[in-house]
Parts: C-alpha cells; sequence; structure tokens
C-alpha cells in the first residue's frame, strides 16, 4: 500500500506554525507524582480500573500502566494542559515499549498501553476543543528506552551492548502501530540521548507507516546532557541534525537535561543548521538535592519568551517539572513573537 501523508494533521500544523508559535504540554511525571498514588493504584487494585494485564512485578512508578489503571487521571492531566494553551499533548506513553515494560514484567501490555493512550489524549484534546474552539494534536510520545545500541553498559567490556537496533527497531515498530492505532495524529521521538537508538525508532515509524498507509508528521528531540553541548553518545547539536535529517522530520528539537537558559547556545546551533521547524521544551531548572524542580512558571516563561524573541522556535512547551501554570505562563510569554522562519524561506 502506498505511503500518503495524513494531510489534514500536515496541512492544519503547516497552517498554525505560520500564523504563530505553537505550545506543547508539560511534564506528565510532575503532575502524577501530585497525586500520591500507591500501588494498589498503580496496579487497578484499589479504585483505579481492573487491568487484564497481571504480573508478579510491583508496578508502583510504571507511570505507563495507569493509562490501563487510572484513566480518568491520565486523562484529567491532559485536559489541564490543552486547556492550559497547549496545542499538542503528548500521550503517556514514554516507556511504553518491550524494552522498558520489562523491568515490570507488562510487556505484554504494550500495544494496549499506547493504543489507548492515544485514545484517553485525543478525548482530553476533543473535551478542551469543545469548549473553546481550538484545534488541538495528539502527539504519540517514544521515549528512548532504558538501553543504549552505541556504548557499552560494562566498562570492563567496551565491545558490548545491551541492546541491537533490530531489537529497538521492533521494540518501536510495537509501540508506534499501537499509537496509531488509538488515532495518535503525530509521532514525538523524544528524549534521545544515543541518535542509533532514535534511528531504529525512526525506521520504525516508516515501517508502521506503510503499513498503515499513512505518514504522519515526525517530531524528534534530542538531550543534550551536560554543559560539554554533546548527547550522551556524543554528538553535538550539528551532528545530531545531520544524523536525522533524512526521516525530513516536522520538527527537531532538544528537551530535558537542562534548564532554559543552559538549553539556549545548543537550541541556537541547532536553528541555525535545521532546515525545518525547531522545538524546545527545557526542564523548569534543574533538580534540588531533592530532585524536585524549584522554578517558577514566571522565571520558565521568562527563559522560554528569549528563545522567541531570539528567533530560534517554532514549538516551545515544558520537561521535567513543569506544571499546567509553567504551560499557561510559556504561551503567553511567547504569544508576541514570530514563529522561525525556515532558512529556505529566509533566502527566497
Amino acid at each position: 500500500m502506498p505511503v500518503q501523508n495524513k494531510t489534514d494533521t500536515f496541512h492544519q500544523l503547516a497552517a498554525l506554525t505560520r500564523e504563530r508559535i505553537l505550545i506543547l504540554d508539560g511534564a506528565m511525571g510532575t503532575q502524577i507524582q501530585t497525586l500520591g498514588l500507591s500501588e494498589e493504584d498503580y496496579a487497578g487494585h484499589g479504585s483505579g480500573h481492573a487491568c487484564r494485564h497481571h504480573s508478579d512485578h510491583p508496578q508502583k512508578g510504571n507511570n505507563d500502566m495507569l493509562i490501563l489503571t487510572q484513566p480518568k487521571a491520565v486523562e484529567e492531566i491532559h485536559f489541564d494542559f490543552a486547556m492550559a494553551g497547549a496545542d499538542i499533548v503528548e500521550t503517556n506513553t514514554f516507556s511504553a515499549t518491550t524494552i522498558a515494560q520489562a523491568d515490570y514484567g507488562m510487556e505484554d501490555a504494550v500495544h494496549d498501553l499506547n493504543a489507548e493512550g492515544a485514545r484517553i489524549a485525543r478525548r482530553a484534546m476533543d473535551r478542551a476543543t469543545a469548549i473553546d474552539g481550538k484545534p488541538r494534536f495528539v502527539a504519540g510520545a517514544v521515549g528512548p528506552t532504558n538501553r543504549t545500541a552505541s556504548l557499552s553498559p560494562d566498562v570492563n567490556d567496551p565491545g558490548y551492548r545491551a541492546v541491537t537496533f533490530d531489537d529497538l527497531r521492533i521494540a518501536y515498530g510495537q509501540q508506534v502501530n499501537g499509537l496509531i492505532a488509538g488515532g495518535a495524529d503525530l509521532i514525538l521521538i523524544e528524549t534521545i540521548f544515543d541518535t542509533l537508538n532514535a534511528k531504529a525508532a525512526i525506521f520504525a515509524c516508516y515501517e508502521a507507516f506503510e503499513k498503515h498507509g499513512a505518514q504522519l508528521p515526525l517530531m524528534i528531540s534530542g538531550t543534550i546532557t551536560d554543559a560539554s553541548g554533546r548527547t550522551l553518545s556524543g554528538q553535538t547539536p550539528t551532528a545530531f541534525w545531520h544524523s536525522v535529517a533524512h526521516a525530513r522530520p516536522f520538527s527537531v528539537g532538544l528537551n530535558c537535561a537542562l534548564g532554559a537558559a543552559a538549553m539556549r547556545p545548543h537550541l541556537a546551533e541547532l536553528a541555525g543548521v535545521a532546515d525545518t521547524l525547531i522545538c524546545a521544551y527545557p526542564n523548569a531548572g534543574l533538580p534540588n538535592a531533592f530532585g524536585q524542580y524549584d522554578e517558577g512558571p514566571d522565571d520558565t516563561a521568562r527563559q522560554v519568551a528569549q528563545f522567541a524573541a531570539e528567533a530560534l522556535v517554532n514549538v516551545v512547551g515544558g520537561c521535567c517539572g513543569t506544571t499546567p501554570d509553567h504551560i499557561a505562563a510559556i504561551a503567553e510569554a511567547v504569544a508576541p513573537f514570530a514563529p522561525r522562519r525556515l532558512p529556505s524561506e529566509v533566502a527566497a
């Protein structure tokens, strides 16, 4: 079956990005932590939904599993971000691959996690749109997994790899097929610390698009791990772009690891070379000694607004520590600024 673009989504998003900077949502994990859920809640044994998938492993901390056991809570988080101003919300599927779910013995739940995750997000977006008429989009979130294809986890055996490209391709393929089945509008490959992992995800996306006969927009987001300005696998933002440019993504960008101020020079480098839209969603600063994020909405918004003032971005949002209040503040702060123009548009 020939692969066609998901035309309505492409056209809607393209039109909106010419008009203004789009808003992505904030951190799902931050909001889940505020719920104070127990092991019973995660497993669905208490007030949650009974889950047909079972495991002998504890489930507390498996945030993706809440899609099946606490769907109303997940839907409300999506809804809150939408009403705060998000045009695009990410599904709660960051770790919904067989590789990541193996830690919880929930490999068999992967298809349901992704399909239901997309459906829940879609319900929340439809509720928000019914209130204010704004179009909203569901991004199927594809995380990096907890393994790396480029680096050895054993310092005594640098040639060893805990995962292969094909392992990743197959796992990502299961995830993306589930997200498409659930109605995701686009796919977001995010928090990329190893570009080889990302290449496996890209390959899996295009296999899934061919299978379904529809090509969804791809958002690709790397993470700079420290002040060196490189990903964990050693790439600069420029090298990262050239490694993923073949996917012709709807957007490329950076998220996580850093707050906005520390992210800015790396984002500027990426914006200087990438001939596609730029997306940035930094953390609410750096975590404190207790792993919590102290940077308030106004501080984060002021720094993200600087990205917009310098014409670096087309899509902005928040990562770790960002709440609906952060997203509302960011949306207001960037509203006066025009979106970044592509290098090809500037040259024309």
